[in-house]
Formats: C-alpha cells, sequence, structure tokens
C-alpha cells in the first residue's frame, strides 16, 4: 500500500502520523516512555495496526519510509546521562573546552556554569602542532596517543573526542589517533572535530565534537536495537531520522553525527509549516509548537526557515547549521508554582509524562496549564487522549486549591486564570524573540499553529502581537511528524577561508566548494538518493573586518565564484547587516570567514486534496454548549466537531472546536473558517479572510 510513517518523540507523548499512497492520514498517540522510548515506538505503531484490523508485522509490511524525530540526544545532554566520554586535544590547550568563551550568556545574572561534558581528569594532550598554514611545525607524538588510550581503558570511557589546534586545515594527526585509539580501543566511539566540524573556532569546534562524542553511544544503542526489532519484525522499507537542520538522513549517518540530532524532534515543525503554509500561497510564517513539556518558535521568511550556526543546548555550543528554533519550558505539562515573592509563575518544570498533569489521574500532585485549561473548561475529558487516560477532573481543582489558589487568597477559577494568562504571555514574548528581535515584524507574518495544546491559546497569543492570521492544521497535533514526512535528505558542509575580499583566492574558493559538493553527491548517493533529485546550495560566512560575528549570506548561481559574485555577496551582506543589526556600513571593508554548502536530496511531497467551499453553516457540525471561560467569566460557548467541519463551515467565537487529539478556543473577538484543504483559519472578528490571505501572500 506504500506507507508512510512520521514518529515524533516528544517529552509527553510520542506522535503518529500514518499517510498512504493516496494522502489520506491518520493521527495516534501514544504516551512517552523515557526509560526506553523505543517502548512507546513500538506501541504506537501496534495502535496504528490495531486500528487497521492488522496485527504489527502486517502493517509493517506494507510501510515503505518511517520517518523518526527523536529526543535521545537531548534528553542525554540536558540529564546528563551521556557517554562517559574522554577529550584530546593540543598540548598546551588543555583548558580550551571548558574555559569555553569566558563570556556569561546573562552578564547580570548569578548562575552556575553549565557542567562539564568532560571533567578536566579526562582531557588529555599530545605533542604535536599544526599551523594555520596546515603546515606540521610538531609531528604527533603517538606515544601520548597510546597514553591515552591507556587512561582512557583505566577510566571505562565509552566515547572520544578528538580536537586538535588547526587540524582542519591538516586533518593529517587527527585521522592517526583515531587510527591508533581503535587498535588499542576496540569498539570505541570516536568523534573527530575535521568531520564534525572542520572550520576556524576552536571552542566552538571543540565543544561541538565533544558533545557529539558524548551523545553518540547513546544514540547508537537506541537506533540499533530500533532496527534489530525492525529486522525482527521484516520490516524492508527505509529508516529516516530526523535532523536540528530540517532534513532527514540515514541511521548510519546519524549514529556518525549524533550531534545533528539534538534538536531533531522540534525540527519538524518549521518543515510542516511550509508546506501547509504553501496550500494558502503563504511564504512568511511564524510556527508554534505547544506539546506537553515544550514551547517551540521558529519563523519562516520567503519560505525558508531562519538557520544558525551559535545553537547551544543545556550551556553548550553546536555551531553545525540547526534550524533558529526558540524553545521555552512552556507547555500543557508545565507547572504553575508561587515564586519567593509570593507571585505566581508557570514552568520552565514539567510534569513530564509520568505522572503527567494532576488530571490525568496518574499520580500527579503539581497544578498544571493542562489542569488550567480543564478548570477554564477548554478541554472535554470524554475526548481527551482518545479516551486512553483515566481523566480525574476532582484531581485538577484539587491542586490549583492547594498549591495556587488557597495561598494567594482566591478562588481556583481565578488562579486557573492566571496560569492560562502568564502561560500566554511568555509565548508571546518567546515569539518576539524570532521575529522583532530578529528585525522582523510580526505583523506581516502568518501564524502556524501546533501541537495538541497550541490552538487553546493560539487567539490570545495572535492578539498580543497584532498577527493578523492564523493557521490551524487539521493534522496540529502531530504536526513535527508531519514535517518529518515531507522532509528532504539534508547534509551540510563547511570549509574556513578567512580572507579579506580584496585577497580572495578565486581558485581556492573554487576548489573547496568543488571538494564539498563532491562529498555531499556520495552521501547523498549512498543514501539511495537519484542524481536528478540532487540539489547543492552554496553559501558564505561574512562579516566587516574587526567584527567579531557573522552573517551568512547566499552565494548566487551554480558555477564558479568570479568577481561579479563577490560583489553580489557583498550586497546581500550589506543589507542582511542593516537588517539584522539597524545599520550598514557600504563602504567598509568586507572579509570571508567559511563558506558552506548545503547538498539535499529531495522526496516526494505528499498530495493535498483541495475542496470546493461550502456554505458557511456549521449547524451540522455542533455538538451542544460547554460552560468556558472567556473575558473574564464563563459562557455557554458551542461546542463544534471538528472532524464534521468541512471546507466553507463558519464558526464565530466564542465557540470550541474539538478533535480528538486537540482543542480549538475561538474567543469572542475571533472567527474561524474551515478552508478548502479541510484546516482552520482564524482571524480577528469582522475581518475577510480572503482579504486577509491575499495581503499576506
Amino acid at each position: 500500500m506504500g506507507l508512510r510513517v512520521g514518529v515524533d518523540v516528544g517529552g509527553t507523548f510520542t506522535d503518529f502520523l500514518v499517510v498512504d499512497d493516496q494522502g489520506n492520514a491518520q493521527i495516534y498517540k501514544t504516551s512517552t516512555t523515557p526509560r526506553d522510548p523505543s517502548l512507546g515506538f513500538f506501541r504506537g505503531l501496534d495502535k496504528a495496526a490495531r486500528h487497521r484490523g492488522l496485527s504489527l508485522d502486517e502493517l509493517l509490511g506494507q510501510v515503505d519510509t518511517v520517518v523518526h524525530g527523536t529526543t535521545i540526544t537531548t534528553n542525554a545532554a540536558l540529564t546528563g546521562d551521556g557517554a562517559v566520554t574522554g577529550f584530546i586535544t593540543t598540548n598546551g590547550f588543555r583548558d580550551l573546552l571548558n574555559m569555553r568563551r569566558g563570556l556569561k550568556d546573562r552578564q547580570f545574572d548569578r548562575y552556575a556554569p553549565p557542567l562539564p561534558l568532560v571533567p578536566r581528569r579526562r582531557i588529555r594532550v599530545v605533542g604535536e602542532r599544526v599551523l594555520a598554514s596546515g603546515e606540521v611545525l610538531v609531528p604527533l607524538n603517538e606515544a601520548d596517543v597510546r597514553a591515552a588510550a591507556t587512561f582512557f581503558r583505566e577510566q571505562q570511557v565509552e566515547a572520544v573526542a578528538v580536537s586538535l589546534l588547526w587540524s582542519f586545515r591538516n586533518p593529517a594527526h587527527e585521522t592517526r589517533i583515531r587510527e591508533i585509539l581503535e587498535q588499542e580501543l576496540p569498539g570505541i566511539y570516536v568523534s573527530l572535530s575535521t568531520e564534525i566540524l572542520p572550520q576556524i573556532r576552536v571552542y566552538e569546534r571543540h565543544s561541538t565534537t565533544a558533545l557529539n562524542a558524548y551523545v553518540g553511544p547513546v544514540l547508537t544503542r537506541y537506533l540499533r536495537r530500533l532496527q534489530e526489532e525492525l529486522e525482527r519484525r521484516r520490516y524492508s522499507g527505509a529508516l529516516l531520522i530526523m535532523q536540528s537542520n530540517g532534513g532527514v538522513m540515514s541511521p548510519q549517518l546519524a549514529e556518525r553525527f549524533a550531534s545533528n540530532t539534538l534538536l531533531s524532534g522540534p525540527a519538524g515543525a518549521p518543515m510542516a509549516g511550509i508546506f501547509y503554509g504553501g496550500t494558502h500561497g503563504f511564504r512568511n510564517l511564524i510556527t508554534i509548537d505547544m506539546g506537553g513539556t515544550s514551547f517551540d518558535v521558529a519563523l519562516i521568511r520567503d519560505a525558508e526557515p531562519a538557520v544558525t550556526t551559535e545553537g547551544g543546548l543545556g550551556g553548550h555550543r553546536i555551531a553545525t547549521p540547526i534550524l533558529d528554533i526558540h524553545s521555552i519550558g512552556a507547555g500543557g505539562g508545565s507547572i504553575a508554582w508561587i515564586d519567593s515573592g509570593g507571585m505566581l509563575d508557570v514552568g520552565p518544570k514539567s510534569a513530564g509524562a509520568e505522572p503527567g498533569p494532576a488530571c490525568y489521574g496518574r499520580g500527579g500532585t503539581q497544578p498544571t496549564v493542562t489542569d488550567a485549561q480543564y478548570i477554564l473548561g477548554y478541554l472535554d475529558p470524554a475526548l481527551f487522549e482518545q479516551g486512553e487516560l483515566d481523566f480525574d477532573a476532582a484531581a485538577a481543582a484539587r491542586v490549583i486549591q492547594e498549591r495556587i489558589a488557597g495561598p494567594l487568597g482566591m478562588d481556583v477559577v481565578s488562579a486557573a486564570a492566571g496560569v492560562y494568562e502568564i502561560i500566554n504571555n511568555k509565548m508571546a514574548a518567546a515569539l518576539g524573540v524570532v521575529s522583532v528581535q530578529r528585525g522582523y515584524d510580526p505583523r506581516e507574518f502568518v501564524l502556524v499553529v501546533a501541537g495538541g495544546a497550541g490552538p487553546i491559546h493560539a487567539a490570545p497569543i495572535a492578539r498580543e502581537l497584532g498577527i493578523p492570521l492564523i493557521l490551524i492544521p487539521r493534522a496540529s497535533s502531530v504536526f513535527c511528524a508531519a514535517g518529518m514526512l515531507i522532509s528532504d535528505l539534508k547534509h551540510d558542509y563547511v570549509r574556513t577561508c578567512a580572507r579579506e575580499f580584496d585577497r580572495i583566492d578565486l581558485g581556492e574558493v573554487a576548489a573547496l566548494y568543488r571538494e564539498m559538493a563532491a562529498e555531499a553527491r556520495t552521501t547523498l548517493l549512498t543514501e539511495r538518493v537519484p542524481p536528478a533529485r540532487i540539489e547543492l546550495r552554496r553559501s558564505a560566512d561574512l562579516r566587516y573586518v574587526g567584527q567579531f560575528n557573522e552573517v551568512e549570506v547566499s552565494v548566487p548561481g551554480d558555477g564558479e565564484v568570479d568577481s561579479a559574485t563577490l560583489a553580489q555577496m557583498a550586497a546581500a551582506f550589506h543589507q542582511r547587516h542593516d537588517a539584522l543589526y539597524g545599520y550598514s556600513m557600504s563602504g567598509a571593508p568586507v572579509e570571508l570567514i567559511n563558506l558552506r554548502l548545503t547538498g539535499i536530496g529531495r522526496v516526494d511531497q505528499p498530495h493535498q486534496e483541495r475542496y470546493a467551499l461550502g456554505p458557511a453553516d456549521a449547524s451540522a457540525a455542533r455538538r451542544g454548549n460547554r460552560r468556558a471561560w472567556f473575558d473574564g467569566g464563563f459562557v455557554e460557548a458551542p461546542v463544534y466537531d471538528g472532524l464534521a467541519l468541512v471546507p466553507g463551515h463558519h464558526v464565530a467565537g466564542p465557540a470550541i472546536v474539538v478533535q480528538p487529539t486537540t482543542t480549538v478556543v475561538v474567543p469572542p473577538d475571533f472567527e474561524l473558517l474551515c478552508d478548502e484543504f479541510r484546516n482552520y483559519l482564524m482571524y480577528p472578528r469582522g475581518r475577510n479572510p480572503d482579504e486577509l490571505c491575499r495581503a499576506l501572500r
């Protein structure tokens, strides 16, 4: 039948989207199993199989592709549960990794630095020195390497990161160190900086390579366990792993480049946003994804998600290209609490999947956003999580009373409303980080809403920022899983070529681009991408001479870089610098730092059926009323069955639209339209949706 399955392991739920070759989709959710996420993975597949009247093995026999977003590496890095890792670097530079940049992210706050991935005692130095030119000044002392291997064996080290000074100019010493380590420590996981991040800036290179080694064995064990179980069940289709850059890759490459999965789960949302926004011709989007644990925001400009090389996780730098996703601890499971000043706050701590919010009936004792949503009348226990949870309404009221309302001297409803307003304000502020702080006006963007809880909060967020149109896909609750299914295979490459523009050797630039292009094609061909589906994109990191930070700009065309190309790059740099920082210096000298290339293997995009718009009357989908909180008081709001809404149906607020895995809250000052793709458009009351769509295209 040619089924494709997207699997997104979240902090609370594991989401599944099963799509057949006709584009028909089914949504499934299971609780995440933190101790072993593969259990939730196969439980969800089994649930999909039973829904189709099949055994799990029979379902897998019909599946062509499984695309998997995993939090394995994210959790390992954040909780300190990664591999016991050693680190080898050049003699005299032992402390560069743990000194980091020597700068505080929050200049005026007092806080402890992150715990090191590799403690100082497991950082070993070796005699060697390569100059910036690539010339070997001091040959590699192999005895030092063997001594380090002996020490690592005694320390029961599972992985070793190797990052030497200027090694990206000449990788010979790092390559030889790996050969020795594999001889001395058979089966050891080795990460070389010359493979993970061959570019200038030693701390960023050290940190990214160390992160790769730290999470590599954890991911490798998980993926091999997953593949063994799939093979045992005679699965013959493809398994692809979501990357932090918005692309997918094979499990074999994921094991080698494990750090590329550190933001694997959230990376599906921007890709899904581009797909759903594209159905209306929208190219400027802000995607939000509110799950059980986190709230993730990404900005998309001209149908391209923002990418950064200045990411981080747990205080450690990730310098490989990743989607610029801003995450805060604001999900359905975020815990409401009273701070030392007696003020109500929400998050970032979460009740997670175990025990979860109090209303889940699993023994939760902390008040959460989900509990507040229920108190305010937004959630229907009968539909919650497809009836799989033993919903405990009394527990929700009890924990809010005991932990919030009682201590603050207020009633339960007012306390729940306070939780709702605080989390909305925090989420609106998060949108400002990716828009206003990046030089973009959020009023020029469409808000694409995802996550099981996202549509409950979408309207207040849009109202706060003046966003005129909200797009809520019907598959909102499994948005990231949907994005994974439409993501291309994607690999990023970088070479440092630090030169002022008037001193650039065009022959050297051409040779480096050819080298990266050859590597990209080889990698994609090993992943069985047909040559006709391979696309290469070039870019470069530029800065004004004397600056510290670079700005990435596209390199136009696909031929040789000549003087005209350099002029176009410089013009694009001045323009982007002005947008980011509010000024540019067109007469100032510009400096090239890094050359970049992205290799893309295009995959088939799913068909999105388009329907004719029918009558606006949605009364056939109405399922009674519910007492819900709007504008400071309870009202009897009409409730609509989202699955019964058809294109053209119009719903005026206040109203609630329910689906088995999500709920859309329509405030009194908003209206909702079921569009021609069976998704929802929500907009301020009195506005014309057709005019809004035209204005935002």
